[in-house]
């Protein structure tokens, strides 16, 4: 594995790289992201994995600087998994001159997270598309926990890199049934404990909704007496109407995101 700390070294190498898979994270490597990984060194010629936690997409300065980082512990994760490349570049090579005030997305962008994060959106696929100008992937790995990005970003590329391909993958979830995230380092046992109760419960639920029977304020008020300290959302989407062109077929799922303290989660049944 090549780690590449130098924007015009990582060019060069991957220059005449045909089919090239690309794995973008913010770090703390986790069962999810191995599961992203493993998909492109399936799919693609040669996978390059990123690490850059993206200053601009975190609305508030103490949840940036809180954010899990193990570099160490994660070079030793991807390089067992046989990666090609990893890309740790700096603020500067990204951003050379400052973020971008131009992004446009999609209009659900405004919506669910998009409505609590100002501009966590836009900065997301300010920075995905700054690495697709640097790597020019064929392929680029996303996880569908992250329902509402992945939807954003697969538009925003299917506009703008019409042969670029975004792979959504499955949520991959703990035992106890919470889908993976960085954040999940943050929690107690006890908080791993409630998040997994509201899984439990929200998938329990979801057979209500082909019987029309789901109880989004009730849910809500179990939801809170597991003890968790704020619910931003519960909605229920056909994911297949979020973005266009849209889908005739009907999928529906709930949307939720909640803290723990400060820690906030989301996830998708």
């Amino acid at each position: 594995m090549k780690i590449i700390l130098n924007r015009n070294k990582l060019i060069k190498f991957i220059d005449s790289e045909k089919n090239l898979g690309f794995v973008p994270t913010l770090g703390g490597i986790h069962n999810g992201h191995i599961s992203l990984i493993k998909k492109s060194i399936n799919q693609c010629n040669k996978t390059i994995v990123s690490i850059f936690v993206n200053k601009t997409q975190f609305n508030k300065k103490s949840d940036f600087k809180k954010y899990p980082r193990s570099l160490k512990k994660d070079i030793s994760i991807i390089k067992k998994l046989n990666v090609d490349y990893l890309y740790l570049p700096t603020e500067k090579q990204i951003y050379p001159k400052g973020p971008s005030k131009n992004i446009k997305i999609s209009p659900f962008g405004k919506r669910l997270c998009g409505k609590f994060r100002p501009g966590h959106f836009e900065a997301v696929v300010d920075v995905v598309n700054r690495f697709i100008k640097i790597i020019k992937p064929k392929k680029i790995y996303f996880g569908e926990k992250d329902m509402q990005q992945l939807k954003i970003i697969d538009h925003f590329v299917k506009k703008n890199y019409p042969n670029i391909n975004i792979i959504p993958c499955k949520t991959i979830r703990e035992k106890n049934g919470i889908a993976y995230s960085s954040r999940n380092f943050l929690l107690s046992t006890k908080e791993k404990n409630i998040a997994s109760k509201i899984y439990k419960l929200l998938l329990l639920q979801k057979k209500n909704l082909n019987k029309n029977k789901l109880n989004l304020k009730l849910l809500k008020i179990k939801i809170l007496n597991f003890g968790v300290t704020k619910i931003d959302y519960i909605k229920v989407l056909d994911i297949n109407k979020l973005v266009r062109p849209f889908k005739k077929k009907c999928k529906y799922k709930v949307f939720i995101a909640f803290y723990l303290r400060s820690i906030r989660l989301i996830d998708n049944i």
